[in-house]
């Protein structure tokens, strides 16, 4: 056990891991010693689980040489109530011995006189005639009737324990013992021991062939699972009624015990080797209550039971009546009568099928828990929750089927739940660390990056933090770059108030970047008042041009809102000086290599690459063009079926020696399919060609009428066309050379 525990501990080099360990192993000791201790609580669940067993595979009733005399409600009805004259009880005996009956057992005690017996009514009726008292008196007591009925047969009387000395008797008989031999070690310091006993009237017991006592003591919830076969009473042995009877219709020979260290091991009584528990009791294998068993008293005593009723078989005689309560909650009934259980001991003795709870079975079930804990201890913390799992069930359904498998076949009681309820317990407490450990790298990763990522890269960071080293991958991104036209002026009406520019700019910064996360995008960083974000990774995002388009517009939106609420807000303020704010965006879309790039003392997640680049310059086309939004090509010709797209220019971006088709975006998929927008499109398109046509004259005219239909979408493209009317003009008075291609030569970023 110390290599296994020190193995558990070596090579683990995550203190979480170490500190889930040692609570794992921590709890599985204390689980270890409550199962030792054995409270009620623990013991109630075992036997309820024994119980489910029996009722799920009861013993087979079979007809046995034991028979079940009952003094029921027609038998009451017939003979009158109970209890009835001893010289009924005697009738009953002689009857049954005539019939065959081998023994005759009484789960009844005859503590007290019979009151109808002739003396004692002739002395509490002094009024009678004296001669009549007088023949009264002569005539033999009811017990004297019985008890010759008793000693011209064979009979058990029953006698019952009492947990307390029975006060109010003028003396205490002494008990009779029978003959005992015992094997291996004395059974007295395990016997279950009671101060006192109800025996019959003394002439009766004088008669008898033998005692037996019907104690049935019920467990803590209730219910009556094991029955002693042998008990303590004032320092003297008794059996129990099942095995008294059982001892006589054998010859009446004496009583065999074996035990060791550890208790009792079992009774040989008949001949028959009876399994117990350490303390001497019997666990019945029951049946589903049978009235084949049962024989009506009233039957016997008028005659018309059955020729065989009782022939060759040891008798029982007891009550099922509901009014004398002698019902008993077993595992396979809520109310069986007690005179059953005895009856059916004594099948399980006849029939050798016992159910045995074995001394090595506390000690199986402790290394089992142990084996399974361990296991699952170390095994938690390095796999995931559904191998854990998987684990955890594969133990526990191999733990119930051994059980199932050893009542079934071997009629062994062996505990389940102690060890499936170890292992449940340390399953849900290592799951448990786990989930904390994950839990507070989880809220390490979130609150690294959670302010600049989108949720979806959190989400898979905190699910895959291996991911965080040094490293990248190449992948096809759409990047956007945004930046506040007239920063500076901005910045510098904001001298003599330094913290209202920061409110400003966090106010504005977080309406950008919420457009930019709601669409799933990451942030890759913030410069000043300029943002960077991409699409498309770490996660997949197939749309990656349409999410990023869409989130430039929705920037482009709230920022006329910020403008709206700050302009309400500032209205006759002498403090602040309202600025609007206006935002240039470029999006390109290609191959960027993304991933944690930098030291390995600090790194960012971001993106490199000639598309980064270019997207940058796009932005930076925004101001001279006077549009908004400016568009790679890639990306315009990825979104253009869905989206109102127009083609702006064809330029060098400086630093790049081939030139880039840009595009401006306008709106979205119900602007595209609008009639202005066709307009709009076609007068752009009719610029543009002309210009590069040299159609001085007919570009200009096309800007006109592009600025018209640009006016009823609520586009301000006055700027726009001016950048094609300075060109024409200029062309018109200084033509290009022949070899003029068309492309503009940015000279700014």
């Amino acid at each position: 056990m110390g290599r296994i525990l020190s193995g558990i501990f070596r090579g683990a080099g995550n203190r979480w891991i170490v500190a889930a360990r040692l609570l794992g192993v921590a709890l599985l000791a204390g689980l270890i010693l409550l199962r030792i201790f054995d409270p009620v609580f623990v013991e109630t669940i075992r036997n309820q689980s024994f119980d489910f067993y029996q009722r799920m595979k009861p013993r087979e009733y079979q007809p046995l040489p034991v028979a079940i005399v009952d003094i029921d409600e027609a038998s009451l009805e017939k003979y009158g109530q109970w209890p009835w004259p001893r010289t009924r009880m005697a009738e009953l005996v002689e009857k049954l011995t005539a019939a065959g009956a081998i023994v005759i057992g009484f789960d009844i005690v005859f503590a007290e006189a019979d009151r109808l017996s002739p003396e004692l009514i002739a002395a509490d009726n002094p009024a009678l005639p004296e001669a009549v008292r007088a023949g009264l008196a002569a005539m033999p007591s009811n017990e004297v009737v019985f008890a010759n009925a008793i000693a011209r047969s064979r009979v058990v009387l029953g006698e019952t324990s009492v947990r307390a000395v029975t006060q109010g008797r003028a003396e205490q008989r002494p008990i009779s013992e029978i003959p005992f031999a015992a094997m291996g070690m004395d059974p007295q310091p395990w016997l279950l021991k009671f101060p006192d006993i109800v025996q019959n009237l003394e002439i009766l017991s004088a008669n008898a062939a033998g005692f037996g006592v019907f104690t049935v003591v019920p467990d803590n919830d209730g219910i009556f699972r094991r029955v002693p076969l042998i008990i303590e009473i004032r320092g003297t042995k008794r059996l129990a009624l099942s095995a008294e009877i059982l001892r006589i219709a054998t010859g009446g020979q004496a009583v065999a015990t074996q035990a060791d260290a550890a208790g009792l091991q079992g009774i040989i009584v008949g001949r028959v080797l009876v399994p117990t528990d350490p303390n001497g009791r019997v666990w019945p294998w029951f049946s589903p209550s049978e009235r084949a068993r049962y024989v009506a008293a009233g039957s016997i005593l008028s005659g018309t039971a059955a020729p065989d009723a009782v022939k060759g078989k040891m008798v029982l005689v007891g009550t099922s009546a509901v009014g004398l309560e002698d019902y008993r909650a077993t595992p396979v009934a809520a109310a069986m009568p007690g005179v059953e259980i005895h009856a059916q001991i004594m099948e399980n003795i006849l029939s050798k099928q016992f159910l045995t709870r074995p001394n090595f079975a506390l000690g199986m079930e402790v290394v089992l828990a142990a084996i399974a804990g361990l296991a699952i201890i170390w095994v938690v913390p390095l796999v995931g929750a559904i191998w854990a799992f998987a684990l955890s069930v594969l133990f526990i359904g191999a733990t119930a089927a051994g059980s199932i498998w050893a009542y079934i076949d071997r009629l062994f009681l062996i505990d389940a739940t102690f060890p499936i309820a170890a292992m449940i317990t340390l399953f849900i407490a290592m799951a448990t660390a786990n989930y904390i450990r994950e839990e507070a790298q989880k809220r390490q990763i979130r609150g690294a990056f959670g302010q600049y990522l989108s949720p979806a890269l959190v989400d898979h960071l905190t699910a895959h933090p291996e991911s965080l080293k040094l490293g990248g991958e190449t992948r096809p991104l759409s990047v956007l770059f945004t930046d506040v036209r007239g920063f500076t002026t901005i910045s510098e009406s904001y001298k003599q108030n330094p913290q209202g520019l920061t409110r400003l700019m966090n106010r504005f910064l977080t309406v950008m970047s919420n457009a930019i996360l709601e669409e799933n995008g990451t942030i890759d960083k913030y410069m000043g008042d300029a943002i960077m974000a991409f699409w498309n990774a770490p996660l997949d995002e197939p749309d990656h041009p349409g999410r990023a388009c869409r989130a430039a517009m929705e920037m482009l939106a709230r920022v006329r809102q910020l403008n709206e609420d700050r302009r309400a807000e500032l209205e006759g303020s002498t403090d602040e000086v309202f600025r609007e704010i206006n935002v240039g965006v470029g999006i390109n879309t290609g191959q960027c290599v993304v991933g944690n790039m930098g030291s390995d003392m600090r790194f960012d997640y971001t993106a490199l690459g000639d598309t980064v680049n270019i997207a940058s310059r796009l932005e930076g086309q925004s101001k001279p063009f006077g549009l908004q939004i400016i568009l790679g090509g890639a990306t315009a010709r990825a979104v253009e079926d869905r989206m109102a797209v127009l083609e702006v220019d064809l330029i060098k971006v400086k630093g790049k020696d081939e030139p880039e088709q840009i595009f401006t975006l306008v709106g979205d998929s119900a602007a595209r399919a609008s009639e202005p927008f066709a307009a709009l499109k076609a007068a752009n398109a009719a610029m543009i060609s002309a210009y590069r046509s040299r159609d001085w004259k007919g570009s200009l005219d096309a800007a006109d009428e592009m600025v018209r239909h640009a006016g009823e979408l609520g586009l301000d493209f006055e700027h726009y066309a001016d950048v094609y009317r300075t060109r024409n003009t200029y062309y018109m008075a200084n033509p290009p050379a022949e070899n003029w291609d068309a492309v503009y030569v940015a000279t700014d970023k």
